[in-house]
């Protein structure tokens, strides 16, 4: 496949580092001379200086006929303008990488629809979407997310004081929109039915729309809940799409920003949020604060030296998790030695949602639920698909064993009944057997 990427920053290098691996045939445009003489040390692909908003930039360095474009810039609006011209040249698809949630989210115009480009990836949106639902949900062993974060699925270990134990699920009165996927109990791992009970040691997976997964993850960890208290630091765009994400979650938010006037734009922009005007690191503010009530502590400003060493301080504090966000992986294998819980990376994320984007396939595999039992697979229903548009779900000839687990249409996501139906542009996660991906992909191709 042929790849053109605009911007060698860290989610542009990143990309090319893991395409180009991959057989793919990489070509990289930055403005900057000497950061492609340095990329080309060390990754095997073509360079080109220049400017990513010139059409004949873009022509010369394969755009028109490329597979896919990438805009990876830290400017939005560079990469939009870049991706749009990639599409306008004739380049198969194209990617912009935006901060901004106007952009993002389309206030008051569709800027993907309008300037014609295939996807908008907001890493930082995606990696405060991710810190949120770990904070929702401590000490889950895994929290994964589907349909733009709509639909999220925990991973859980139920204690015996929980009040789903012992209870056939059919009794229990689970949120509509919400469901358990699995059950995993000892060495036997199994797909749950209506009489089915949860015991008190079993790893169970719940899926379902967010805020009804909160409700059914309190029948299963009671220690869940509750009003979280949670520090972030750092004025950054992460810091602002965190304290978005966690609105109106039962969360209360402190955000620690350094420079006056970035602190008083926050406040207007935020006023859910308790802004804090100091510096973190060098003085007695998370003392003053009170750190060591903190349910977590954020660290998510632009240095990631920064980021470690405040996540590290308050962890030392007694802040009962510490959380430090990180673009390279320079600093990865510190995490564990110096106390923190979590480390998140924009960068990465960006790479892993670009390689969803790059499959392609209406069916695509994300990820394993119990080894050997049961995987979660991502489906985009293609218009093309009249197979299985319309036609109720009792009567979709699904693999045995599998089960539609949560549909995301429109923006609203729900955990269908027998006789709903799946639409084309739909986005379904069905619960199914390792070997039923063959079966999926013929069912839902176009």
């Amino acid at each position: 496949m042929d790849i053109v990427i605009c911007g060698a920053g860290e989610v542009g290098r990143h990309s090319a580092e893991v395409l180009a691996p991959l057989g793919h045939n990489v070509t990289l445009i930055d403005q900057d001379a000497d950061r492609l003489a340095e990329i080309d040390d060390s990754i095997d692909v073509r360079s080109m200086v220049g400017s990513g908003t010139r059409a004949d930039v873009l022509t010369e360095a394969g755009a028109a006929t490329a597979d896919l474009f990438i805009a990876a810039t830290q400017v939005d609006e560079i990469n939009l303008l870049a991706a749009s011209i990639a599409t306008a040249i004739g380049c198969e698809r194209s990617i912009a990488r935006v901060h901004h949630s106007a952009y993002y989210e389309g206030k008051g115009l569709d800027y993907a629809k309008h300037l014609g480009i295939d996807h908008l990836v907001c890493p930082e949106y995606s990696t405060a979407q991710e810190i949120a639902a770990t904070l929702r949900a401590p000490g889950a062993h895994a929290v994964e997310k589907f349909a733009r974060g709509a639909i999220e699925l925990l991973r859980i270990r139920v204690p015996h004081k929980a009040k789903g134990v012992g209870v056939p699920l059919c009794d229990l009165k689970l949120p509509a929109a919400s469901r358990v996927a699995a059950i995993e109990r000892g060495d036997v791992s199994f797909l749950p039915k209506a009489r089915s009970k949860v015991l008190a040691g079993d790893l169970v997976t719940l899926i379902g729309e967010a805020k009804s997964l909160e409700k059914t993850v309190k029948l299963f960890k009671p220690d869940a809940g509750g009003r979280l208290n949670v520090m972030v630091m750092g004025g950054s765009t992460q810091g602002a799409w965190l304290c978005r994400e966690l609105r109106n979650r039962n969360v209360s938010v402190r955000l620690f920003v350094q420079r006056p006037g970035r602190a008083q734009e926050l406040a207007e922009k935020l006023p859910w949020v308790t802004l804090i005007n100091g510096d973190v690191i060098n003085s007695d503010i998370l003392i003053d604060e009170r750190v060591d009530q903190a349910d977590a502590f954020v660290a998510c400003t632009e240095d990631e030296e920064t980021n470690i060493l405040a996540a590290a301080r308050a962890k030392s504090m007694g802040a009962k998790s510490a959380i430090a966000v990180l673009q390279r992986p320079t600093y990865l294998h510190l995490i564990g030695h110096i106390g923190l819980d979590h480390a998140f990376s924009p960068r990465a994320t960006a790479v892993h949602e670009i390689e969803r984007l790059l499959a392609g396939e209406a069916v695509t595999q994300l990820g394993v639920i119990a080894e050997g039992i049961a995987n979660a697979y991502e489906i985009r229903v293609p218009g093309l698909a009249k197979q299985v548009i319309d036609v109720s779900l009792r009567e979709l000839p699904l693999p045995e064993g599998a089960l539609v687990a949560a549909i995301s249409r429109g923006g609203r996501a729900f955990v269908p009944g027998a006789d709903d139906t799946v639409q084309a542009g739909d986005t379904v996660v069905v619960i199914g057997s390792p070997d039923c991906l063959a079966t999926l992909r013929g069912l839902f191709g176009a």
